[in-house]
């Protein structure tokens, strides 16, 4: 499936009216494929300040190095750092040359206003009284406030570029979606149109904004405009899917559903059984009632309303779940309708999780356990192709379906590269993943990788064998590690005879405690698991007794002592 990239398109006119001198100025600007997910589509809009002579330069030189400066800013920059160092060294440059001009004082002054559209954000930035509208749905909206104050039955701009020293630009952001379309109009328009006239043009122009945006200059003249006229018009086509910072942005405003009944509905969707319900969250079999499809509806526990770091788990969960595709990953799907609740909607697994499996299962064949091994480590590969660490795999987050494939589930703790982690209060927390299968690194404070992951993987499979965890059992309430020494392994063999030397060399390899001495790759692990390693079987065979069997071995050692000191007695 191709990438979805921003597609948007602009259409807008300037008149003069019936002024000699067109003031106004517009420029608009959708970069190559390159620069699309770093710095969106922008388009900007200027009205140079009648009093003032030389104010068409102002306006004109304000469109066109914005659009210049800012698609120069570095990639690594924020849309609101980057916009706000060019609009500052704009205002500075203005502001200088109208000190210096002897001419007229305040020469080059206009209004700016500019919008981006990065993603699925709209950014806007304004000074003065041109006006950014936003139409949705058939709905006019106005985003911006004029800066202006009214002296003797006289309006005057209260802010301009160039007029002082210090810019005080409005700035703000919110989601969109495709379809709606931006207007952006200078005074000669807006002060002789209604928002019912703007409403009406572009609910008829949707497909040719440039008819549209001089439909405005046509029925502003009509209407007795006596001012210069632009109209600049943005249509949203095409969106990319959301950052994980939109869906939070998105979904952490909507309230948390109350708890359902079989027959209730949410959404339009009909509950048909309550799968869980738990003080965490709630997992529901609904039915969409347009299509008859069948989902999982997991929606957050009503106590959990004002946990942050709960609710940023929950809504990484969903995004995650949209964006690997994978039969051993479960999805989650976009929702078919507007959300009026926090929710998300899953694939329906039916069959047991691994910890019911293992249950059943005590001491499974080798040859069952590699195959389970072998989807999972299938489903982690994804993880890994889309630059993301699960965190928190255990028996509990592995779906076993009736057909016997593997699904891994649980996406709230997923580390995902390239997102600004810093600012979620995800890595706050003590640790990732849950204990007794969690990294040693995490204890430690440090950040995880596909190690991490193998490491937990080791883990199951060893518990898969032997009915028993490699370490000693920890306890939540006492989650404390200085180093990696602290951690003693127990042989396979301990628990289980008759494991050949190579499977336990292996898994001993995959649950080192410190992760540079664990498999390099998933694929390495998943081949020494599945066929005989000469050179980790020798290892195993050659280790000092301590390591073969640290715990047999103090036992000798503390029976030889009690000897000893018996010995002693006896000859006193």
């Amino acid at each position: 499936m191709s990438k979805k990239t921003l597609a948007l398109r602009f259409g807008g006119k300037s008149s003069a009216g019936r002024k000699k001198k067109n003031q106004d100025a517009f420029a608009a600007h959708l970069p190559s494929h390159a620069e699309l997910d770093f710095k969106g589509g922008a388009a900007a809009i200027a009205d140079g300040v009648s009093s003032c002579e030389d104010s068409h330069i102002a306006s004109q030189t304000s469109v066109t190095s914005f659009m210049q400066d800012y698609f120069s800013t570095p990639h690594s920059w924020s849309v609101k750092n980057s916009v706000s160092r060019v609009l500052t060294a704009l205002n500075s440059w203005l502001h200088k040359e109208n000190i210096q001009n002897s001419r007229e004082k305040d020469s080059l002054l206009c209004t700016f206003s500019a919008l981006i559209i990065k993603s699925n954000t709209l950014h806007w930035f304004h000074v003065g009284d041109s006006r950014i509208y936003y139409f949705q749905a058939g709905q006019l909206e106005q985003l911006t406030q004029d800066h202006v104050r009214k002296t003797g039955g006289k309006h005057y701009l209260s802010r301009a570029l160039g007029g002082d020293q210090h810019l005080d630009v409005d700035y703000a952001t919110r989601g969109v979606k495709e379809g709606d379309m931006l207007l952006m109009t200078t005074d000669g328009i807006h002060e002789f149109l209604s928002n019912r006239d703007l409403q009406a043009i572009l609910a008829e122009h949707f497909d040719s904004p440039e008819t549209a945006a001089q439909q405005c200059i046509d029925l502003a003249l009509e209407r007795g405009s006596d001012d210069n006229l632009t109209a600049l018009i943005t249509c949203i086509d095409h969106l990319p899917s959301e950052t994980l910072d939109e869906s939070h942005a998105r979904l952490a405003q909507l309230p948390i559903p109350p708890v359902m009944a079989i027959g209730n509905k949410i959404d339009d969707y009909e509950v048909l059984d309550i799968i869980f319900s738990g003080t965490r969250s709630h997992m529901y079999l609904v039915k969409d009632t347009a299509s008859g499809q069948q989902y999982v509806l997991k929606a957050p526990s009503l106590q959990f309303a004002e946990d942050p770091l709960y609710l940023d788990g929950f809504i990484r969960e969903e995004w995650v779940g949209q964006r690997i595709d994978h039969p051993n990953v479960m999805k989650t799907f976009p929702p078919l309708r507007e959300k009026q609740y926090l929710y998300y909607l899953g694939e329906h697994i039916q069959g047991m999780n691994l910890r019911e499996w293992m249950n059943d299962n005590p001491a499974p064949k080798l040859d069952e356990v590699r195959d389970l091994t072998k989807q999972v480590i299938q489903g982690l590969r994804a993880f890994q192709r889309a630059d993301m660490v699960h965190q928190d795999l255990k028996p509990e987050n592995i779906m076993i379906n009736q057909d016997g494939r593997i699904k891994i589930l649980d996406f709230g703790t997923v580390k995902i590269a390239g997102i600004e982690e810093m600012n979620s209060p995800l890595d706050k927390s003590i640790p990732q993943g849950s204990i007794n299968y969690v990294a040693p690194e995490y204890l430690l404070g440090e950040a995880g990788s596909f190690r991490s992951d193998l490491f937990s993987l080791a883990v199951i499979v060893y518990e898969m064998i032997t009915g028993h965890l490699p370490y000693k059992e920890m306890k939540t309430n006492n989650i404390t590690l200085k180093n990696y020494g602290q951690m003693h392994y127990t042989p396979t063999l301990h628990y289980r005879k008759g494991v050949p030397l190579w499977v336990e060399g292996c898994l001993k390899k995959a649950l080192q405690p410190n992760p540079r001495f664990r498999y390099e790759a998933l694929s390495e692990f998943l081949q020494d698991l599945t066929q005989p390693n000469q050179s980790l079987e020798a290892k195993i065979k050659h280790q000092p007794m301590l390591e073969k069997n640290p715990i047999l071995t103090w036992q000798v050692i503390a029976a030889l002592m009690l000897i000893l000191n018996l010995v002693q007695l006896l000859l006193k």
